[in-house]
């Protein structure tokens, strides 16, 4: 992991999480990319398309790079090597298409917490990049002064299809000498007994070479509760769980629980794509 996608809208919450991008790309030699999105009338598209000047456009992109040059000024960015870039996108597009463009190995965006997303950062645009990114997606929540992941949360049916998003989970995890808290959620509706579940999760883990865990077996009403609250009890400081793209999530996480638990954890959460 050498490079960090983090898209500004100049929102307390996008700079929430550039202060974590900072902070992860210091320890590591890692490199920020601050990316703005600007999106067109259709109408502006098109004349912008054929070259034709437009003084609202023009006006908007150098107040966009008066903020992006501000930003970078910042003292909590110093000594990071940090580009910037202002695209005329639509927000979800313009993240997706930046990130697989300049290789980049992460993205971290802002949030509100319990109520979605701000500004140009909100819900379906997120939910979009959650579901849709091939890279990790990580969500900060507004204030968190030091992004520290003692304690990690991973949450899974640990199926072997999660094999390839649990060794990018591992990778992340080692950038902090993290501890895993490994969780499967049993509801009403997805139960099995604990002595297959157990079972399961000894024979998933033993295809790789960890040390620094636990295996924790969780009875909830439902999977985003049960993710949350038990991500409570042991007082997480970060939550993970794989997305399955198009489809939403494989098996264990049915629909949109990681658009809904991005958006209602109060924790971080970090998305891993299957």
């Amino acid at each position: 992991m050498k490079r960090i996608l983090v898209p500004v809208d100049f929102s307390e919450y996008s700079v929430e999480a550039l202060k974590v991008a900072a902070q992860i790309a210091r320890k590591n030699n890692f490199e920020i990319i601050l990316l703005h999105l600007l999106e067109l009338p259709h109408q502006a598209s098109d004349d912008f398309g054929n070259g034709n000047s437009i003084p609202e456009i023009i006006y908007f992109k150098n107040k966009a790079i008066e903020k992006l040059e501000e930003l970078m000024d910042s003292s909590f960015l110093k000594g990071i090597e940090v580009l910037e870039s202002i695209e005329f996108k639509k927000v979800d597009e313009g993240i997706i298409d930046a990130s697989q463009k300049n290789n980049v190995d992460l993205i971290i965006m802002g949030s509100h917490g319990t109520s979605g997303f701000n500004e140009l950062l909100v819900g379906s645009n997120t939910e979009k990049i959650v579901r849709y990114s091939k890279i990790p997606v990580l969500v900060i929540k507004k204030g968190v002064k030091e992004f520290n992941v003692n304690n990690f949360v991973f949450a899974s049916d640990f199926s072997k299809e999660t094999r390839k998003p649990f060794r990018k989970m591992l990778e992340f995890a080692k950038l902090f000498n993290s501890k895993l808290s490994l969780v499967t959620i049993c509801t009403p509706s997805s139960f099995k007994t604990t002595f297959a579940t157990e079972k399961n999760m000894d024979n998933f883990i033993s295809n790789f070479d960890i040390d620094n865990y636990s295996t924790h077996i969780y009875n909830d009403t439902n999977i985003e509760n049960g993710i949350i609250n038990f991500s409570n009890s042991v007082d997480a400081d970060l939550i993970g769980i794989c997305t399955h793209g198009r489809t939403g999530l494989a098996h264990f996480y049915n629909g949109s629980i990681s658009e809904d638990l991005v958006n209602h954890a109060i924790k971080p959460v970090i998305t891993f794509k299957i």
